[in-house]
């Protein structure tokens, strides 16, 4: 009897929590409908389970002042955004080129939603093989005279990284400082140990959202995802590869890895730099380094591309970078090209693809054939295969894996970084990507689509209609849960 009472009182001890979560969820939390019912029926199907996978991946971030930036901090940004939303209104701005007044608009909406300042002096390679965008890397690495601060979502600790490594330890025993910030969840297989000689020599190495004992990570859902190595402020690379020996293509499941990188130089540079030392400010707690020391600073003569860095997090009450996205599709005219390796959007980014369509643009979506996580690449077949009907062309990448976040439009503006065209991404991840207002790079990168296109099958609307029942059940699950992916 006693036993009948013990079970009797914890189900009711349950199914209060989850009457209490639930109402949390829906009038504290605010989140979208979609999110909201995803958790709802986590919460109701999984009683206990559900609790506690609500702890460790459903708990929304503090958004307010989640920087903790001095009040003098954002006077200075706010400065800055208002300065250069008064040239753009005015026309005062350098380099008024057709794609810089056709795309005045998505400048300003980046400034008023990310503080995304306009640089208009930038030199920018790209890169979309791993082999050269890390010789190039190493290069500068090798030059560098002050400083180098890295920012990885993924460093393995394997021989690139090795390395990487013994390269940092030297530039450090001469005297440049050198930071490391990397993602605890992305980076599980690396300890600090791993770095210990460069400590010795004055590196610093620090962690974001580090783990309680290591393997219990209470902000396992909120990743920081970001790609960046700035060097003495004057060179900066962004994009999706990050450090380890299969972004080199010598993975044995993955085979050739093909991303895109840039290599910046210009008054970019001291955005992504500023967005480095946000970072770090916040994972050592200490605000040692001022940012307005390093970003934002007046244009260099170091080339004429037109760039904003527009970030996003799980602190940001706007989905910045999707909103960047659904911006330039509904601003085509011709041509959208998407590179993706999971295709996992929310409604509004499906609407802006629909819209395009039915307004004659050719949409074209590259995802992997050969996914690294099938619930994702499930849920990914849903979505694109939704887009085959208003005309779509969906194509598979059959080389190796396709890991380049990229959305080019209309051969003249495109937007290269680390944000995958997911839910998680959009508002769950820490993301950064450089847009780049300037036709030749933009037509570059076209042209790469095109050159990738000649490796890949189709997913045809017959193919897609005549997939078997069971992974059209696996499709109907994995969306069902898309919003938690």
């Amino acid at each position: 009897m006693a036993l009948d009472n013990l079970i009797t009182l914890l189900i009711s001890f349950i199914t209060v929590i989850n009457i209490l979560l639930a109402a949390v969820i829906l009038f504290v939390e605010r989140r979208d409908v979609s999110s909201t019912w995803a958790w709802l029926i986590v919460l109701f199907f999984l009683p206990l389970i559900g609790f506690l996978i609500y702890i460790f991946l459903g708990r929304q971030l503090r958004r307010k002042n989640f920087y903790q930036l001095t009040e003098e901090e954002r006077r200075y940004l706010q400065f800055a955004v208002h300065e250069q939303l008064k040239q753009l209104k005015n026309r005062r701005l350098r380099h008024e080129t057709d794609v810089f007044r056709r795309y005045a608009d998505l400048m300003e909406m980046n400034l008023l939603s990310s503080n995304a300042l306009v640089s208009t002096d930038n030199e920018i390679e790209v890169f979309h093989d791993g082999n050269e965008k890390f010789a190039s890397l190493f290069r500068d690495i090798a030059r560098a005279r002050r400083d180098i601060n890295l920012e990885y979502y993924i460093i393995q600790p394997d021989s690139l990284a090795e390395r990487l490594r013994d390269e940092l330890i030297k530039k450090a025993k001469e005297g440049v400082k050198v930071r490391i910030l990397f993602d605890e969840v992305g980076s599980r297989k690396l300890h600090r140990s791993f770095f210990k000689e460069l400590l010795t020599y004055g590196g610093e190495v620090e962690v974001f959202f580090p783990s309680f004992l290591k393997m219990v990570n209470l902000r396992i859902n909120n990743r920081n995802h970001r790609k960046l190595c700035i060097i003495d402020d004057e060179i900066a690379y962004i994009g999706g590869f990050n450090i380890g020996n299969e972004y080199l293509g010598l993975s044995k499941k993955f085979g050739y890895w093909r991303d895109n990188h840039l290599r910046l130089r210009g008054g970019a540079v001291h955005d992504i730099q500023g967005r480095f030392f946000l970072d770090w400010n916040q994972a050592t707690n200490q605000n040692l380094v001022h940012f307005e020391a390093y970003a934002f600073q007046p244009n260099w003569e170091r080339g004429s591309s037109v760039v904003q860095v527009v970030a996003s997090g799980p602190n940001s009450t706007t989905e910045n970078v999707k909103n960047m996205y659904i911006k330039l599709i509904m601003s085509a005219r011709s041509t959208v090209y998407i590179q993706t390796p999971y295709f996992v959007p929310d409604s509004s980014f499906m609407d802006a693809c629909k819209i395009a369509l039915l307004s004659g643009v050719d949409v074209r979506i590259m995802i992997p054939n050969k996914p690294d996580h099938p619930f994702v690449q499930w849920a990914t077949w849903t979505y694109a295969g939704e887009l085959l009907s208003y005309g779509a062309k969906v194509l598979l990448y059959e080389e190796g894996f396709m890991h380049a976040k990229t959305v080019i439009v209309d051969q003249e503006v495109a937007s290269v970084g680390t944000t995958n065209i997911d839910i998680r991404s959009f508002r769950l991840n820490f993301e950064v990507n450089a847009v780049l207002y300037d036709s030749t790079i933009a037509a570059q990168l076209h042209e790469l689509f095109l050159r990738d296109s000649q490796v890949c099958s189709e997913l045809t609307l017959e193919r897609y209609r005549n997939r078997s029942l069971t992974i059209r059940f696996k499709e109907a699950i994995s969306r069902l849960l898309s919003p938690i992916l």
